[in-house]
C-alpha cells in the first residue's frame, strides 16, 4: 500500500500527509474545520438534487 505524502510549501521536502508540522522547517499546516467539510457536502447534495428532480 502506498503512503500518502504532500509536500511542505516552506522547504519542497515530502512529508507524511498525516503530518500536522514539517519536521524539516517548522512549517504549520493550515486544518479545514469538519463545518467546512460538511458544509461542501451538503451544498454538493443540493445540487445534484436540483440536477435530478
Amino acid at each position: 500500500m502506498k503512503e500518502k505524502i504532500r509536500e511542505c510549501p516552506g522547504c519542497a521536502v515530502e512529508v507524511d500527509a498525516g503530518s500536522d508540522v514539517c519536521p524539516i522547517c517548522g512549517y504549520d499546516f493550515p486544518k479545514q474545520p469538519k463545518s467546512i467539510k460538511i458544509a461542501v457536502w451538503v451544498f454538493i447534495f443540493l445540487m445534484l438534487m436540483w440536477v435530478f428532480f
